[in-house]
């Protein structure tokens, strides 16, 4: 595949080019462990209001692009965001999570749902997308990002944050026609605001199937992995070339099927070798990944010699660095900004310690 300067270069790495160096940014980049977005949160201490208005929004997802210069700048949003354009209402409460007043138990409320209209419902998107493809130009590359099905519905059914899963799993294995029904829904939904994000500026958008991981091979392969490969379907019928990746926390169970799902990139996280996450998904999927961030805890030695023990065993081509999961709250800011330094100073080191 021949170079293309012009293109950002985690564009290009999407694409699966070889490049002499991966681009790097941070799944959670911008958030708590940083001064400047907790003075904004005194200041706005809804989530929803920061995330659902556009000035604040777009401020807090520029914060760690001033900071550091990532070679993606993610919109800062919450994966349940579309959720009320359907009809299905949330809060969030700080400490606490995602809270649904009437979590979806019946057949009723998944009869009520209705499709989804972002013009309508999301006008917010559209603004904060559009003002980050102005901002940063070609220098990086704009992440848009959704839930996958089965992650919503897990929210939306359990009605808060779970440890086990007992509420959404009880219907997949008692009233599974219903389940299905809602899953297929949410996918429809789901297909809709990534085309909608794309419309808008994203060049990229990831998807989170954050709980997929709590289910088994086989369960997965029955509620999680036909509604990725439903909302992926959709998305490539109308933009084949803007690429796709999946995150799952927990994956190394189902790293293979992920990789059936039809995305572009699969994100690993850090349960998993990089070098063998390679060999397991094959040689034309494309990878982001896969540093724990707990290692942003440590020296910066210790950051230096992961990272290029990352890159080393990710390759040349397809690779995005990332962490395996988000950037913990009470993280060093100087040691996020040594990593980003260090990433992009990468091609030199490995020549160094060649």
């Amino acid at each position: 595949m021949t170079s293309s300067p012009e293109i950002p270069l985690l564009l290009r790495a999407a694409r699966g080019e070889v490049l002499d160096r991966p681009p790097v940014w941070m799944m959670r980049q911008a958030g708590r462990y940083m001064k400047v977005y907790r003075d904004l949160r005194d200041k706005y201490p809804g989530f929803r209001e920061r995330s659902e208005n556009p000035e604040i929004a777009i401020e807090i997802s520029l914060q760690p692009w001033r900071a550091f210069q990532p070679d993606g700048v993610i919109m800062f949003s919450d994966i349940l965001t579309p959720l009320p354009g359907i009809g299905i209402d949330f809060d969030i409460v700080e400490s606490k999570g995602p809270l649904f007043e009437t979590p979806i138990r019946t057949q009723a409320q998944v009869d009520q749902l209705h499709p989804l209209h972002p013009e309508e419902s999301l006008p917010f998107i559209k603004t904060i997308l559009q003002s980050l493809r102005a901002e940063v130009g070609n220098q990086s590359t704009v992440l848009g990002f959704v839930g996958a099905p089965w992650t919503l519905a897990a929210y939306a059914i359990e009605g808060k944050s779970s440890k086990n899963y007992s509420v959404i799993k009880g219907m997949a294995f008692s009233e599974p026609a219903m389940l299905h029904q809602f899953l297929s829904k949410l996918a429809d939904a789901i297909a809709t605001y990534v085309r909608y994000q794309i419309d808008c500026g994203a060049q990229v958008v990831q998807m989170f199937d954050s709980w997929a991981g709590e289910l088994s091979p086989q369960d997965y392969e029955v509620f999680a992995l036909p509604y990725q490969q439903q909302v992926v379907r959709q998305v490539k019928e109308t933009h084949p070339d803007t690429p796709l990746i999946l995150y799952i926390s927990g994956s190394a169970g189902v790293l293979e099927r992920m990789g059936k799902s039809g995305v572009d990139l699969v994100s690993v996280d850090w349960t998993v070798d990089m070098a063998e996450a390679r060999q397991r998904l094959g040689k034309d999927m494309n990878v982001q990944g896969n540093i724990d961030p707990g290692v942003l805890f440590g020296s910066h030695d210790v950051i230096r010699q992961r990272i290029l023990d990352t890159i080393r065993k990710a390759g040349n081509r397809g690779h995005i660095l990332n962490l395996g999961h988000g950037v913990l709250v009470g993280t060093p800011e100087d040691n996020v900004r040594f990593f980003f330094e260090t990433a992009k100073q990468a091609d030199q080191l490995m020549a160094v310690h060649a």
